[in-house]
């Protein structure tokens, strides 16, 4: 489908007025590319013609497409943010430029999440650690336990009495020592 002024005034309006990425064809970018194009050469033969009228429309495309890009940018630093806290993908179909930049901006926006927590363990981590292989016992809650901050500087809990869980072997023994939890066999 060929992009026309009244679609990219419609798109437009509605970037603005919603807080979530308008769905776009998956070649958005090239049909803009395409129709901008023809658009600018119509604009230099309105010069030679004086046309004030095509002058202006051509004004009014570039300020449209140049706030739309703006719009997006924003919401795409938003959801690029959220994934890099979240951990989730992105499952929303946009075009592939906009697809590659969520994906770099979320990379790098995890690597400094990685910061963050190297502050809390007593050192900056610069490179993403390897996970380490943790072992977790199985437990039973006999109390309930309120939420807490582990060793690990993670949150966990609140345990109702009788929840069975799965936690880091050091945060268990912990529980168990404090005959708040039980081994389960």
């Amino acid at each position: 489908m060929d992009l026309s002024y009244e679609e990219i005034r419609s798109i437009h309006r509605q970037e603005k007025n919603t807080s979530r990425l308008v769905k776009l064809d998956e070649d958005f970018y090239g049909q803009l590319s395409g129709f901008l194009a023809k658009e600018k050469k119509d604009y230099f033969d309105s010069l030679k013609d004086f046309s004030v009228t095509k002058a202006r429309n051509f004004t009014n495309l570039k300020r449209m497409v140049e706030e739309l890009f703006l719009l997006r940018e924003k919401k795409l630093l938003g959801k690029a943010l959220m994934m890099s806290r979240s951990g989730e993908a992105n499952s929303d179909p946009m075009p592939g430029e906009e697809e590659q930049l969520l994906k770099k901006i979320s990379k790098d926006l995890s690597s400094h999440n990685l910061l963050l927590d190297g502050l809390f363990k007593g050192k900056a981590e610069k490179k993403q650690a390897e996970p380490k292989a943790l072992s977790n016992l199985s437990i039973r809650i006999i109390s309930d336990v309120p939420s807490f901050v582990g060793a690990d500087m993670k949150e966990y809990g609140p345990y109702p009495k009788g929840k069975t869980v799965s936690l880091p072997e050091k945060i268990a023994k912990l529980l168990l020592e404090r005959k708040l939890a039980k081994a389960e066999k």
